[in-house]
This record gives structure tokens, sequence and C-alpha cells, in this order.
């Protein structure tokens, strides 16, 4: 999230106490009124109490999982935990103010539960989309890297993990010491950054927050699952069904995530901007509160995609489902394998016994168990398992390898 609520609104058509205090970036009173009619009020307290349950529930489901199978705590699966986390605090400290607010009309905690609730949410928003770069730049670091990753290394997850902690902080501290502020939001019934502030010094932090919390994280998502697909394509001579097959559902992977962060976010962006450098009163306290549901939806997609897609997590749900022991085996294996590079390999231009070639395949979310050999009318083009001719009888497997688990 850039940050959970957007001040979109300008002052046209808004309570004239609302609008001065918006504009001090202060609330003048205990509470204020909303600009929403009660219809309107009731429509968004319903939306978010149903994203708010669902996002508690979902992400509680995943720490549960997480604790209960040991088979789970892999370094690249508490990438998916810190973000599970930021997600469950927004929906512990943020939504549930924004409901009752919603339900009285108005905000109900004051001047510094305004400020208060417009930093937690942004810090929380902020982690969780830069934890999803961190975990788009770690499969794709592992892809490139020559040898397969080690599953007992923390160190490298726990740094990305901390970083996207202190560069959220980083990005949401400065408007509590006077670069922009954090004040009540057009509609009256949640509180953010001041989007509607025309100083420079506003405009800036502004600016700032969208190329470096938004842009950037998005980019750094694009290039590295784009990367990813590029790989697995690269093997796709070597079985060409099964790897069609993983293809397709890392393409449909990468495609859904691209398209619910563009969806959750990018209506925001849109808005905030317009917002930013449009003329007052040109997005209404009615259409600002929609991009700011919107985003507070990703709370509830992000376990959905990254982790109960993951057939891994799936698996582990269906047992706490049933009640049952998972039993440790090669089908439950803590990371997927990906072969990304079968360049050093050597074309085969002959008839070979191709009983004794072992070819691994680009898989996602799905654990390699067995390595599928070809059949004797098979001829492949790439043995990614052999030497140099110098030393055909000493079979070595040449690949990168890369965590999917999404």
């Amino acid at each position: 999230m850039i940050v959970s609520n957007v001040s979109l609104s300008g002052c046209a058509g808004v309570n004239s106490a609302l609008c001065a205090a918006a504009g001090e970036g202060h609330l003048r009173g205990g509470s204020y009124g909303t600009t929403l009619t009660p219809t309107g009020n009731l429509v968004v307290a319903v939306c978010l109490g149903i994203i708010g349950t669902l996002g508690l529930v979902n992400n509680l489901l995943v720490l549960v999982l997480f604790c209960r199978f040991k088979i789970l705590r892999s370094p690249i699966n508490l990438l998916l935990i810190n973000i599970s986390i930021s997600d469950l605090l927004v929906c512990v400290l943020g939504t549930p103010f924004s409901f009752a607010a919603s339900t009285q009309g108005r905000w109900l905690i004051g001047e510094g539960g305004c400020v208060w609730y417009g930093f937690a949410n942004s810090l929380f928003g902020i982690v969780s989309l830069i934890s999803l770069a961190v975990l788009s730049y770690e499969r794709y670091s592992t892809m490139v890297a020559p040898t397969e990753a080690d599953s007992s290394n923390y160190h490298k997850i726990s740094l990305g993990i901390t970083v996207s902690w202190v560069y959220s902080l980083i990005w949401t501290v400065p408007p509590l010491f006077g670069w922009s502020h954090y004040g009540p939001e057009g509609p009256g019934t949640t509180c953010s950054v001041d989007w509607t502030a025309k100083t420079a010094n506003s405009i800036s932090y502004i600016i700032c927050l969208f190329v470096f919390c938004l842009i950037v994280p998005f980019l750094v998502i694009v290039y590295c699952y784009g990367k990813l697909l590029c790989a697995i394509r690269q093997v796709s001579g070597i079985n060409a069904s099964v790897s069609r097959k993983r293809e397709q559902r890392v393409l449909f992977m990468v495609v859904i995530m691209v398209i619910c962060y563009l969806l959750c976010w990018l209506p925001y962006g849109i808005m905030a901007l317009i917002a930013t450098f449009g003329p007052p009163g040109l997005v209404t306290p009615v259409v600002s509160i929609i991009p700011s549901v919107l985003a507070k939806t990703s709370t509830v997609i992000n376990p959905v995609i990254y982790v109960f897609m993951n057939k891994q997590f799936y698996r582990c749900f269906k047992a706490l489902l049933h009640c049952e022991v998972l039993r440790r085996g090669s089908s439950m294996k803590s990371s997927s394998k990906v072969v990304t590079k079968a360049l050093r390999g050597v074309a085969v231009t002959g008839p070979r016994n191709t009983n004794n070639f072992l070819f691994m395949v680009a898989s996602l979310g799905e654990p390699v168990t067995t390595i599928p050999q070809l059949g004797p009318s098979v001829e492949p083009t790439i043995d990614v398992t052999r030497g140099s001719s110098s030393d055909i009888n000493k079979p070595v497997v040449v690949s990168l390898v890369t965590h999917f688990d999404g």
C-alpha cells in the first residue's frame, strides 16, 4: 500500500470547518462530520467490515499455518509472513477505526488519533508493497545464482524484511516532522497524508511518495517476474508439453499479481495526483472513497495470491482442515525449482541411450518430486545433465534454480 487512506478531495462542497482543518492538517474538535450521506456511510461501513473481516481471517490463517507446519518455515516463506503481518496490522489497527467512523458518520478519536491513524496505516501499507518487491527480487536473484539456494540461510531474507520496514519508516516519518502532514481525509471518516495542499512542501513529498513507494516497487515486480518467465521459456525445448503447462501457469500467476497490484493501487495513485495537481473540488468525497476501499482490498487479495495459490501452503491448509499430519517427503519440499539455463549443455545430434538422461523441467509452486526420463523414441535437443563430450560418462546437472512458491 502507498497509504491506507488518501485525502483525494478538495474543499468544494465540503463543510467549511472540515476544509479549514484539512488545510491546516489538524482537527479543531474531538470529531467532525462526514460529507457522505447516511446511505453512503452505510455502504462504506459494510465494505470496510467485509474487507476487514476477510483480511483478518486470511492473514491470521497464514500465521497459523506457518506456526503449525514446520515444512513451511523456509526463508522465502518468511517474506510471505512479513506481508501477512503488515496486512494484519492494517486490519487490526486501521480498518476498525474507519469502520466505526463510517457507522457513526464522523471521525471518533480526535486530532492525535487522526495523525496516528495516517502514520500507522501508511507505514504498514508501504511495508506490504516493498515486501512484494523484495519477494520478486529474491526469486529473480535466486534464478540467476549458479547454485541452488540454501534453504537454511535466513540472512538475506532477514535483510530484505529489515529493508522493507526501514524503507517504509523513511517515507512515513517525515510528515510527523513537517514534510507534508497527516490530516483528515476527503469523506471525513479517515485520515492520511494531505493530498490537497498546494504548497511546494506537500507537493514534493507527494511526488516522492508516488514514485518511490508505488512506481518503483511495481517496476521491480514486473522486471523480476518478467525475467523469471523468460527463463522458463528457455527450457521449453526440454519437454515441450510439461514446460508449456508450467510456462502457462507462471504467466497466469504473474498476470494476476500485476493486475491485482494495479487494481488496488493505480486508482489510488491517479486520484492522488489529480487531487494534488488538479483544481480544488475536481475529486469529490464520494469519488475519493472508492480508491481508498480498493486499496484496502489488498489485505484480502495478498494472502490469496501469494499464499493460498501456493500449492505448498494449500496442502498444509487442507491438512489443517482435516486434522491430518503431513508426512515429510519429496512432495513437500520447501522450495520449487525452475531450470532457467541450459546453455552449458551440449546438443545431442545422434542417437543416445535416452534412458540415462534425466531432465529437470520448470515448475511453479509444484515441487519437483521426480525427474522425468525421455522415452527411446524422443530425440532431445539439449542435454542439461551431460558435461563435455570428453567426459560423457560423468553426468553433471547444470542449471539455475529459483523459488516461485506463489
